[in-house]
C-alpha cells in the first residue's frame, strides 16, 4: 500500500446543459482542492516519547491525538485519509458526467448513470425490496436440489461479491501451469467473516452469534416475515452456516498453496458432491464444456454434500433467502442499508455512523466499473513523469534486492541462481493498464441501481469465465486505477501500483528523498519481497508452484521466518487477543525485507549528496519517521478483534515497531541501547 504525485489539477467546468427532463442544469462544481499532507509531518510526532521505547508513539503520537476516528469509519489511518480524499476527487468527476450532461463519452455515460442511479434515494425508497421479487419467487418455488442449484447459479452469475452463496466459482491461473486458465471452485457460504466466528465457544463469540441471529431475523422481517417466522429462519441459517464452517479450511492452512491446489477431473467433484446437478450448474454458468477444475477445499464439498442430503428443502429456502437479501442490501431501500450497516459495520467493526451516500456510491462505481472510472481519473490526474519516477525507484529497489541475494551468506549458489531468475522476471505495473477494458456491452441506466449492479457483475463474471480453458492473458489489471493500495501477484510474478496510491503522503514531490524512500520505497520493497515470503517463495519466475529451493536453504528460510512469526505472536492486538504470527507472517516478512531494501536504495540515491538535517531530524531519522508515519492509525477495538481473526496484516503499531526493532541502522540512528524495547536481540532477518 504506498507511492508518487500530488493531485491538485483543476477540472474544466462543464457548461450549462439540459437534464433528461429538459430543465436547465447548473454547471458542475470544480474539483476540490485537497489539503496538502506531507510525507513527513513534524506535527504528527510526539517528541515527548522515547523513540527507543516506542517508535510508533514518537512518530505518530501527534497524528493519533489530532485525528480521531470519524463516526463513519471503523479505523482512521494515513492511507484511509488518502483514500477518503481520493473519493472527493472521484465524486467531482462523477458529478461532471451525471445523467443529463451533454457530450458524454460511452464510458462517461455508464459511470455517470450508475452513480446517478445509486444517488437516487427517493426512487430506491419507493421501490423498497421490489427489485428482489423475481429472486424471492424463484426461491419460493424450490422443490428439489436441482431447483436450489438453479437459484444459486443465478446468484453466482449476477451477484458475485464477497461471500457468494454456498461456494464460489471463478477463473484462475493454474498454480502448476501458469500459462493456463482453469476453473476454480472453493469454500464460501458464510454470513460472518470467518469460520472461527462459528467454532469458538467463548462468551464473546456466543454473544456475537446471537447478535448475528437477531440481524438475520430483522432482515427476514423486512422481507415480510412475522417476528416468529423470522426468528425461526435465523436459527435455521445459523445452524446451516455452523455446519458449513466446520468443513472449512482455516486461513492459516490456506496460506500454503499446496493445501488449496487439487486439480481434479470433473467426475471427482461429482463424486465428492453427487447430490448437486453439476452438469446443469456448469451449463447455466456458461462453462458446460469444462473437463477438470481446481477444487481448492475438497473437504468442504464433502461437508456440503452431507448437508444437502440431511437439511430439508424448507431450511435451504431460508438460507438462500437470507443470503440473497444480504448480497442485495446495499442496492435496496434505506431499511435494508441501515440493517446491513448496523450489524456488519457497527457491531462487527465499531463504526458509529453510516457513510454519506455519495461515498458509498463512488465506491460502487469503482468496484463495478473500475476501468471506466479509472480512465477518466488517469486522464485528469496521472502523468508520465509520475510513472517514470515510480519506475526509477522500483529499479533501484530491485537492484538492492539483487545485491542482497548475491550476498546472502545462508543461501546456496543453486537456490541463488533461481532467486535471481525470479527477481529479474518481475513485471512492474505502474499507474494504469496499457489496454482499457471494454464496457460497451454493459447496460447501465440512470434509474435502476439494482439492475445496474447485476448487469455490471454479470458482465465481469462472464468476462472471467470465458477465459477458462484458454491461454493466460497477461497485462490485465485486477486493481482499478483509482485504488489507494498496491499488491504483488505470485502467480503473475508482478507488482501493481495504481495511480490512486501515487500521491502524498505516500510520496511527496516537495519532500526530500528520506521520507519518500521510507514510505513509498518501503512499500515497493514490501511488494517485491512478497515474491520471496513464505507463500511467494513457493512459486518460480513464471508463476508456477515449484520448489526451487534446496532442502537446506528451505529449512534455513523456515527457521528465519519462524523468528518473525514468534516475534509477532508475542504482540497484543487488542485486550486479551494476540496477533496471529502465522497468519500475518507473509506481510511481516515483506515489511521487514521491504524497508531494508528501501534503506539500501536510499543510501545509493543520496551518496555524495550530503542531505541536511531538517525539522530536528537527521536524514536517516527522517527515513525511519517517514516509514512509521505511513502507519499512523486509530482503530476501533471491534475492528482490531475482527482483524486478529481475518486480516493477514498485523496492527499498524506493530508493523512500525516490529520492523525497526530488527534493524541495527535504526538503533544507530536514534542511539538506542541494547535492552531497550526497540532493539531486538537477536534480531530477526530473512531478506
Amino acid at each position: 500500500m504506498h507511492s508518487p504525485i500530488r493531485i491538485a489539477l483543476a477540472l474544466l467546468l462543464l457548461g450549462t446543459t439540459l437534464t433528461a427532463q429538459g430543465s436547465t442544469r447548473a454547471a458542475a462544481p470544480p474539483t476540490p482542492q485537497l489539503p496538502y499532507t506531507p510525507s513527513l509531518d513534524p506535527t504528527a510526532m510526539d517528541r515527548t516519547a522515547d523513540p527507543c521505547g516506542d517508535f510508533y508513539q514518537f512518530a505518530c503520537g501527534g497524528w493519533m491525538k489530532n485525528n480521531p476516528i470519524p463516526p463513519d469509519q471503523s479505523s482512521w489511518t494515513t492511507y484511509g485519509k488518502m483514500q477518503d480524499d481520493n473519493r472527493a476527487l472521484l465524486r467531482a468527476l462523477l458529478e461532471q458526467v451525471a445523467p443529463g450532461t451533454a457530450g458524454r463519452t460511452p464510458n462517461q455515460q455508464k459511470i455517470g448513470d450508475y452513480y446517478g442511479a445509486c444517488m437516487a434515494e427517493e426512487t430506491l425508497e419507493r421501490r423498497g425490496a421490489s427489485a428482489l421479487a423475481p429472486q424471492m419467487e424463484a426461491i419460493a418455488k424450490i422443490a428439489s436440489i436441482a431447483d436450489l442449484a438453479a437459484v444459486v447459479a443465478d446468484s453466482h452469475r449476477r451477484m458475485v461479491v464477497l461471500g457468494p452463496i454456498l461456494f464460489s466459482l471463478r477463473a484462475e491461473q493454474d498454480a502448476k501451469n501458469s500459462t493456463e486458465t482453469v476453473a476454480g471452485i472453493d469454500q464460501s457460504g458464510l454470513g460472518l467473516p470467518d469460520r472461527d466466528y462459528y467454532l469458538k465457544d467463548d462468551a464473546a463469540a456466543a454473544a456475537l452469534r446471537a447478535q448475528y441471529g437477531e440481524h438475520v431475523s430483522r432482515v427476514f422481517q423486512l422481507l415480510g416475515d412475522t417476528p416468529a417466522v423470522a426468528a425461526a429462519g435465523a436459527q435455521t441459517v445459523l445452524r446451516i452456516e455452523t455446519a458449513l464452517a466446520t468443513g472449512q479450511m482455516s486461513r492459516v492452512d490456506r496460506r500454503n498453496p499446496d493445501n488449496t491446489y487439487h486439480r481434479l477431473p470433473r467426475a471427482r467433484l461429482a463424486a465428492l458432491m453427487p447430490s448437486w446437478p453439476w452438469d446443469a450448474y456448469f451449463r447455466q454458468m456458461g462453462i458446460a464444456q469444462i473437463a477438470d477444475l481446481n477444487v481448492a477445499a475438497p473437504g468442504y464439498f464433502a461437508a456440503l454434500e452431507r448437508q444437502l442430503t440431511s437439511v430439508p428443502l424448507g431450511d435451504w429456502k431460508a438460507y438462500v433467502r437470507w443470503h440473497t437479501a444480504r448480497l442485495a442490501s446495499p442496492y435496496l431501500s434505506s431499511a435494508f442499508v441501515d440493517a446491513d450497516f448496523a450489524f456488519f459495520s457497527q457491531t462487527l467493526a465499531g463504526a458509529q455512523q453510516l457513510q454519506p451516500r455519495w461515498k458509498r456510491c463512488v465506491g460502487r462505481v469503482d468496484r463495478h466499473l473500475g476501468e471506466a472510472l479509472g480512465r477518466v481519473y488517469v486522464e485528469q490526474y496521472f502523468t508520465a513523469d509520475t510513472r517514470a519516477r515510480t519506475l526509477r525507484m522500483v529499479r533501484q529497489i530491485e537492484a538492492a534486492m539483487e545485491d542482497d541475494i548475491n550476498t546472502l551468506e545462508w543461501m546456496s549458489s543453486e537456490t541463488r541462481t533461481q532467486a535471481l531468475e525470479k527477481l529479474r522476471g518481475v513485471t512492474n505495473k505502474i499507474g494504469h493498464p496499457e489496454r482499457w477494458r471494454d464496457y460497451s456491452s454493459v447496460r447501465i441506466t440512470a434509474d435502476d441501481f439494482f439492475g445496474d449492479a447485476r448487469n455490471a457483475m454479470a458482465f465481469e463474471v462472464s468476462r472471467q469465465l470465458t477465459k477458462i480453458g484458454k491461454p493466460l492473458i497477461r497485462g490485465e489489471w485486477y486493481l482499478s486505477p483509482p485504488t489507494v493500495n498496491a499488491n504483488y501477484d505470485p502467480q503473475m510474478n508482478e507488482i501493481n501500483f495504481p495511480a490512486g496510491v501515487l500521491q502524498p503522503p505516500a510520496f511527496d514531490p516537495r519532500m526530500d528523498d528520506a521520507p519518500n524512500y521510507g514510505n513509498t520505497g518501503g512499500t515497493i520493497g514490501h511488494e517485491l519481497t512478497h515474491g520471496f515470503d513464505d507463500e511467494g517463495r513457493l512459486f518460480d519466475a513464471r508463476g508456477n508452484r515449484r520448489d526451487w529451493w534446496t532442502l537446506a536453504d528451505g529449512a534455513e528460510f523456515e527457521r528465519r521466518a519462524g523468528c518473525i512469526s514468534d516475534q509477532y505472536s508475542s504482540y497484543v492486538a487488542v485486550g486479551d487477543v494476540r496477533v496471529n504470527g502465522k497468519l500475518t507472517l507473509g506481510e511481516n516478512v515483506a515489511d521487514l525485507g521491504g524497508l531494508i531494501l528501501a534503506y539500501r536504495a536510499w543510501i545509493v540515491e543520496t551518496t555524495g549528496k550530503n542531505p541536511p538535517a531538517k525539522d530536528g531530524l537527521s536524514p536517516v531519522q527522517r527515513f525511519f519517521v517517514g516509514y512509521a508515519q505511513s502507519w499512523c492509525a486509530n482503530t476501533r477495538p471491534e475492528t482490531l478483534r475482527m482483524r486478529a481473526i481475518t486480516d493477514p496484516h498485523a496492527p499498524e503499531r506493530h508493523r512500525a515497531n516490529g520492523v525497526v526493532s530488527n534493524m541495527p541502522e535504526f538503533a544507530r540512528a536514534f542511539a538506542c541501547r541494547a535492552g531497550q524495547p526497540m532493539v531486538r536481540e537477536p534480531a530477526c532477518k530473512v531478506w
